[in-house]
């Protein structure tokens, strides 16, 4: 049985952020955490840097002299600082009679920090992680918190475009050794290690045969100075495991450009659907890759369909563990942005299968605003994720929740796997659960245009129905608890776009795939949700650039040539962005230092066609790729998708042209609290408490 959580009183009372203790600093001599935040240092150690015009400087912590660490860097001194003990530190370096002191709270390097307590049950599942190339397992963990040995290893590209091992004590460079574009041997040093119980490796090119081991002070030559987190997708079963595998590591395009890659396998959604803890695991490997290689110029979210919506909230929530995002197949979150259209899928294909009333196949692709039928039905399965009692196989059947054989079994669902920031329902023990279709007119749009009958939008409105907490489907609407709809926002679950998204370059890559055949989930008009949100947020989206192409490379491949400049021009955005030492506003230096060559639009017939993608029907680019709809637009919603439970208001008739007097009598006994008002903000709608939320 999972352990509820109840959500902290402080944060629903506005008490949402543990101040930084700030360095006390005399003159110039400075302490500053290169690693990552004083207040969030993980495992016993930090990478510091002094900052000091004196080359004799004593460095101590908690009084004790540890200024042998320390190196010169051409900038003062940098050093690595172990044996940090749990809670406060206190790190001071003196010169001349002057002193300056820099607090540290150290955490567990298997976490928690800010997510809240562990997930129990937890699966480690080092023995099925394959090391990619090498081969092999980790095999069994070192300890409950999936612990693994951690392992250095080298392999190499070859000229048949492959990978290879290379052996330890290797002493000569292979007759089939490929070079990188810079021209420098393509060797890749690959790191393996844990932390926040899960798989963390980094990998960038090192020459063993030219060069030492890298370290913070003595960077590989090979390296950028860039590195790039790779972010991976999934959601289903994401829940109760440690994971197989990373976001990926052996990109050739990334590496034989230089980049530095890092994930972990928390930070895969498949095998760990919950942003927070994603947000925890992507602090943690940030870190652990600073104090063994320095700290990178600029770090990079690369993800997508999961691995966006970790990008976007990662970043949101918890700024400055990315400093830019490139995302594909996106969407704002998993929770709201997701959820809702899938789960609303699965309520009308439940609906048009059982009901009386004649519907053609258009008739039901317009209701759910899709541009192909089969969205429907597909989508209808991938809403799985929101029943307990599926995508449970990492669960011994015997452990597992049954309403009957066991009640206070495990529960696998996207919303028990956020009991942390939900609490649980004190009446049944259960994950308060932000869900909510009360008042929604499904069809609506559809009506107002003839393309349905008003008996048709009637009984559909009257029979759909709702969940109840197992997600059995039920003749009335699903009602959200209130509670968990105003943590959603405040806590950025919903995706905001008004923390750290506003202060960072977006491109938002898309390869079209609304009319697959199959019907699939990674529909283009998930991009114009998370625009609408940074302008409702920020009053402008200037910081996101679209770029839309064909499905011919795939979801997200860096094969795609328009996916390689994407990552090019993040690259020369970042370099300007970080050279710009000026004064004015955050978005006026984002948009100076955005690349000429960086242009919105979409790759046509004959070649890329520059133009502002929008929803604009004469359009161009929309003509090639026409965006869908979506069940809750059809019914009325902004494309922004960000209302989890509408505010009501009385019915209007002039709203249903052709209603009989016996028709208007139907909707008012349907709608009898009332409809979807979409004109106002949701009930309990608000902006971000803050970022850097701490939910332990």
């Amino acid at each position: 049985m999972i352990r509820p959580v109840r959500l902290i009183v402080a944060l629903l009372a506005g008490a949402l952020v543990v101040p930084l203790v700030p360095a006390v600093a005399s003159r110039d001599l400075k302490l500053e955490i290169l690693s990552g935040r004083p207040d969030k240092v993980t495992g016993g150690d930090a990478l510091v840097h002094v900052a000091s015009p004196d080359a004799d400087v004593k460095v101590t912590l908690n009084g004790r002299d540890v200024s042998s660490v320390f190196v010169a860097d051409g900038d003062g001194l940098t050093g690595l600082v172990g044996s940090l003990r749990l809670g406060t530190n206190v790190v001071q370096a003196s010169a001349r009679g002057r002193s300056t002191t820099l607090h540290l709270r150290n955490y567990p390097r298997e976490g928690p920090v800010f997510s809240g307590p562990h997930e129990q049950p937890f699966v480690c599942e080092t023995a099925q992680f394959t090391l990619p190339v090498i081969g092999g397992t980790l095999g069994a963990p070192l300890d409950a918190d999936c612990t693994v040995k951690p392992r250095v290893d080298y392999f190499y590209r070859t000229t048949a475009g492959a990978y290879a091992h290379w052996p330890a004590g290797t002493r000569s460079y292979p007759a089939d050794l490929a070079k990188t574009d810079s021209g420098d041997p393509f060797i890749v040093r690959m790191e393996t290690g844990s932390a926040d119980r899960a798989i963390v490796q980094t990998t960038m090119l090192h020459d063993p045969l030219r060069e030492a081991a890298p370290t913070p002070t003595r960077r590989s030559s090979s390296w950028n100075g860039r590195a790039i987190f790779t972010l991976g997708g999934g959601c289903a079963g994401g829940w109760y495991r440690s994971g197989t595998t990373t976001g990926g590591v052996t990109d050739a395009f990334l590496l034989g450009r230089g980049y530095a890659l890092m994930s972990s396998s928390l930070n895969v959604f498949g095998q760990n659907c919950n942003d927070l803890t994603a947000a925890e695991s992507a602090m943690m490997t940030k870190e652990l890759f600073v104090e063994h290689y320095g700290r990178p110029d600029f770090t990079v979210g690369f993800g997508c369909s999961g691995g966006s919506y970790q990008a976007h909230q990662i970043t949101d929530n918890y700024p400055g563990i990315f400093d830019g995002i490139v995302v594909g197949c996106s969407f704002p979150e998993v929770g709201f942005g997701t959820v809702s259209f899938i789960s609303d899928s699965w309520l009308l294909d439940s609906y048009f299968g059982r009901t009386s009333i004649a519907w053609t196949q258009e008739q039901k692709r317009k209701v759910a605003g899709f541009q192909t039928y089969a969205t429907l039905p597909s989508m209808a399965v991938s809403a799985g994720r929101i029943d307990p009692r599926r995508n449970c196989d990492v669960i011994p059947a015997a452990e597992r929740y049954d309403p009957v054989a066991n009640p206070r079994g495990v529960r696998c669902s996207v919303f028990d796997h956020a009991i942390n920031v939900y609490g649980s329902d004190p009446s049944t023990g259960f994950v308060r659960r932000p869900l909510d279709n009360v008042g929604v007119q499904y069809g609506l749009k559809v009506l107002r245009a003839g393309a349905i009958t008003p008996a048709q939008f009637l009984d559909l409105n009257a029979s759909i129905g709702g969940f109840d907490a197992d997600a059995n489907l039920v003749p009335s609407r699903t009602v959200a608890d209130p509670q968990a709809v105003r943590t959603a926002y405040r806590t950025g679950r919903l995706t905001n776009g008004g923390g750290g998204l506003k202060d960072v370059p977006i491109i938002d890559y898309r390869a079209y795939y609304d009319t697959q055949s199959y019907g699939d989930i990674h529909l283009r008009y998930h991009t114009f949700s998370m625009r609408a949100r940074l302008l409702k947020a920020n009053g402008t989206a200037a910081n996101q650039v679209s770029l839309l192409e064909d499905a011919r490379y795939g979801l997200f491949s860096t094969a795609s040539p328009l996916l390689q400049h994407a990552i090019d021009e993040m690259d020369r955005w970042l370099t300007q962005l970080t050279a710009d030492t000026t004064a004015r506003p955050r978005i006026a230096k984002i948009v100076a230092a955005r690349p000429a060559g960086l242009v919105e639009g979409c790759r046509g017939p004959s070649g890329f066609i520059a133009q502002p993608l929008d929803r604009n029907p004469s359009s161009a680019c929309e003509k090639l790729y026409p965006s869908a709809s979506f069940p809750r637009e059809v019914a009325g919603a902004g494309v922004a998708a960000d209302v989890i439970k509408c505010k009501l208001r009385a019915p209007l008739r002039s709203d249903y042209p052709g209603f009989t007097d016996a028709d208007w009598r139907r909707l008012q006994t349907i709608f009898r609290s009332g409809v979807c008002d979409w004109s106002k903000p949701g009930v309990g709608q608000q902006p971000l408490a803050g970022t850097w939320l701490d939910l332990s």
